[in-house]
């Protein structure tokens, strides 16, 4: 391995952890020198992680061993096709968050580039850990950053649904502890790779403990991944979060999906546990995804709707993974992808949008919750400018993301859903779980087309007669960011799902991350 490639490996954590250090040192009135920080941060984390990419896909897995000592005493990062692709969304996603908010909302709240940067080193890092305890490490930094920015610009309804957050992932992260802890006191390791060596050879007199433990792990992932009921949480969190905030959280509920899809599959792939495991991912992801429709269904706002075709991401994916198969895999992980840009982008679109329909309650809203002054000493200009063909553009963007979330042609939620049904009717004869699964996904998809065209003739057709919302260029260009990518996805779509689905076949047969993470173990 090569300095360069065994070093990229680690910058993806120490990167953010690094500029959000430095912002704290600087006065808090000082936005536009942090903002530009954050900005600089997370472009080099976008490079980074690009470049990554081509080391990864050579084939190879980049091991970073901490200390350089070897596995499994050392703390180690490991970056495979899977673990890179994750990062690389998350920067990006990260990026355009960053960018919406240098319009206003960074001055919402105190810290927000400084929490920004640490949720990104946190998802980073759980992305890329090769240790079970690390990844509860990460997942603590990632949901500490997340609290405040769930509380980010104020309001009792953020405050309310902040709460409920906080307490229901406390009690998710006590469960993680305990589950670590069982498998620890088992196996006398929490390396991953070493773990997959370990477990088939417990005696079955602590198999049960084994189990436990898998069990309660499973638990604790399984709430940060939203499946019903356990992400009751959701939808009122991201839809009362700020914008930005909101966007940037699309992809927490990936990194609960991405720990089922590692350890499940690492280090319980072979084992006794797994068709079990597979059915509760199954049968849980499919009603995970059916609650979601219904609350597409049932939601009026924007940014709820955004909030539910979350969940019905959650439970599709989920229940993608519970089918254990390869070529399954490979597709949800393009779904993974496509959705997440997709959604993030409709979350910075709601509130362009809603502009529409009453600016000046857009801008007295932000004014009281933010920055806690009285109506009329905020100018309307602070809102944005109005650029031209305004209407235009919003409606374009928005029709982007309603085809990306619906799954329909040309965009890649179209190519996701249709390499998924692909997967799921290869086998022959095809199993009844297969067709409950593409029943229910395209039962989603019609959901959320009648939500979405139901929440765009709200927005475009009913709005007042001469209101153009005032929207500035750089929220735009956030919003566009994630457009762009989505396009850039579906013009991509054949070199993109080679890549997912080598990384799905990585998954099912880990003895090459195993023995590239233990290569040095003496």
């Amino acid at each position: 391995m090569s300095v360069l490639r065994e070093h990229l490996v680690v910058v993806p954590v120490v990167l953010p952890l690094a500029a959000g250090a430095l912002m704290l040192l600087l006065e808090e009135r000082r936005y536009a020198l942090k903002g530009a920080i954050s900005l600089v941060s997370t472009l080099l984390l976008i490079a980074a992680a690009a470049a990554l990419v081509p080391i990864v896909d050579a084939p190879a897995t980049a091991v970073y061993r901490i200390g350089d000592w070897p596995a499994p005493f050392a703390i180690v990062l490991v970056a495979d096709r899977l673990s890179v692709l994750l990062v690389l969304l998350t920067s990006v996603l990260g990026f355009a968050a960053l960018l919406f908010s240098l319009a206003r909302w960074h001055r919402a709240a105190p810290r927000f580039h400084v929490l920004l940067q640490i949720l990104l080193m946190g998802v980073n890092g759980a992305f890329l850990t090769g240790d079970l305890f690390n990844l509860f490490v990460f997942f603590e930094v990632l949901l500490a950053a997340s609290y405040g920015l769930a509380l980010h610009g104020a309001g009792t309804a953020r405050v309310r649904a902040s709460l409920h957050y906080i307490v229901v992932n406390l009690t998710a992260s006590l469960i993680f502890l305990i589950g670590v802890s069982l498998l620890y006191g088992v196996t006398g390791t929490l390396n991953m790779a070493d773990l997959a060596v370990r477990i088939p050879a417990v005696p079955e007199a602590d198999r049960g403990l084994v189990e436990a433990g898998a069990a309660i792990l499973g638990i604790a992932f399984l709430v940060k991944a939203a499946m019903w009921p356990l992400g009751f949480w959701l939808p009122g969190v991201y839809g009362a979060a700020s914008p930005p905030s909101a966007a940037l959280f699309a992809i927490l509920t990936k990194v609960g999906v991405y720990a089922v899809l590692r350890v499940g599959l690492l280090l319980f792939g072979g084992a006794d546990p797994a068709p079990a495991f597979g059915d509760w991912l199954l049968y849980g992801g499919c009603v995970t995804l059916l609650f979601g429709s219904v609350g597409m269904l049932a939601s009026q706002d924007l940014q709820r709707i955004a909030a539910y075709s979350l969940v019905v991401s959650a439970g599709t994916l989920l229940a993608a993974v519970g089918m254990a198969d390869a070529a399954v895999t490979g597709a949800a992980l393009y779904y993974l992808v496509a959705s997440t840009l997709g959604v993030g982008a409709f979350f910075l679109l709601s509130e362009l949008v809603e502009r529409a329909r009453n600016p000046a309650a857009d801008m007295l809203a932000l004014t009281a919750e933010a920055f806690g002054i009285e109506e009329e000493e905020e100018p309307e200009e602070e809102v944005g400018v109005a650029i031209p063909a305004t209407i235009a553009l919003l409606g374009f963007v928005f029709a982007c993301s309603a085809l990306v979330i619906a799954g329909l042609p040309p965009l890649p939620g179209f190519i996701a859903k249709f390499a998924l049904f692909a997967g799921l009717l290869a086998p022959t004869p095809v199993p009844d779980p297969a067709w409950l699964l593409i029943v229910l996904m395209t039962l989603s998809g019609l959901a959320a087309v009648i939500s979405l065209a139901r929440a765009g003739v709200r927005a475009f057709w009913t709005a007042p007669e001469g209101t153009v919302p005032r929207v500035r260029v750089i929220e735009f260009s956030a919003v566009g960011l994630l457009v762009l990518a989505c396009l850039a996805l579906t013009v991509a779509a054949g070199p993109v799902m080679r890549y997912v689905q080598d990384a799905a076949a990585g998954l099912h047969d880990p003895r090459g991350y195993v023995g590239e993470v233990l290569s040095g173990s003496p």
